[in-house]
């Protein structure tokens, strides 16, 4: 099995550029989402990687910015690695990864409508779980108004 260290080197050499957080428990890695889709390729395929399982695609609101974190793990060796990427609030786009991991068909429609990211080349990018009429309403993002509930963040 492949130590962290090594996992970091090998990606190091693979992706010059992306960088790493320090004191996580899994490897976590950040990269620009220009660069996702030729990395996905990469890490799905690459021979000493095989991240062939995707068990988590979720956005989380900063405010400021908007962070998809994508959970690989693979089945045949067993290490874990969390990708991060920083999306413009305001117009948040990545490429989709749903050819490369299926899981992620859902996952991100589920992330288009509850926070607006847009994933390039997806090939069903509509609501998921709420009715018609919610389009760009984006219910998880901290600047949504409700006026049920008025909560304010």
């Amino acid at each position: 099995m492949m130590t962290q260290d090594d996992m970091k080197a090998l990606l190091s050499s693979l992706f010059p550029g992306v960088t790493f957080e320090e004191g996580t428990e899994w490897l976590t890695m950040s990269v620009e989402p220009g660069g996702w889709s030729v990395i996905t390729q990469q890490l799905r395929h690459h021979e000493d990687l095989l991240l062939d399982y995707m068990f988590c695609l979720t956005c989380i609101d900063w405010k400021v910015h908007l962070q998809m974190v994508y959970h690989l793990t693979s089945t045949r060796f067993r290490h874990n690695l969390v990708i991060k990427s920083k999306l413009d609030a305001n117009k948040p786009a990545i490429g989709t990864c749903s050819h490369i991991w299926k899981t992620a068909l859902f996952h991100e429609r589920e992330v288009y409508e509850m926070f607006g990211v847009r994933f390039e080349g997806h090939p069903d990018l509509r609501l998921l779980i709420l009715p018609d009429g919610w389009e760009g309403r984006n219910p998880m993002r901290k600047d949504y108004d409700d006026p049920v509930n008025m909560i304010r963040l």
